[in-house]
């Protein structure tokens, strides 16, 4: 894996800096937990043991959306436009506040995949190179 770093000094330490998207490949292949900060909360259980179902499938797309699109560095903005959806309406769904239509996940969901291709085909040029 070839990773584009820099490397500075602060308080005397020396740094390391490199794209989010490297740290999420070093942090995958070392195994490390994902981290859960700013994902949207899943529903708390009810009275009967068992969570509200809508509100649970809600939360469980938007978080899903979210670490695959933090996963390749993706701002939230460009995947809106590769998904030819509002920026509006996909942060909607990345916080769990609507219920996406079938189509628009379909349509997220090929993005991100065509995102996911383009990096592989540029890790294989960079490998080859």
């Amino acid at each position: 894996m070839n990773i584009h770093a820099q490397t500075i000094e602060i308080a005397g330490r020396p740094m390391v800096i490199l794209s989010q998207r490297e740290y999420f490949k070093l942090r995958d292949k070392a195994s490390l937990p994902t981290p859960e900060l700013n994902l949207p909360k899943l529903p708390a259980k009810g009275a009967d043991g068992g969570y509200p179902a809508a509100e649970y499938i809600r939360v469980s797309i938007a978080r899903e959306i979210i670490r695959r699109r933090r996963s390749l560095g993706l701002p939230q903005a460009a995947l809106a436009r590769r998904a030819g959806l509002s920026k509006a309406y996909l942060c909607r769904v990345e916080k769990g506040h609507m219920n996406p239509t079938v189509k628009s996940i379909a349509k997220i969901d090929a993005a991100l995949k065509a995102v996911e291709k383009e990096a592989l085909a540029g890790n294989k040029a960079r490998a080859s190179a």
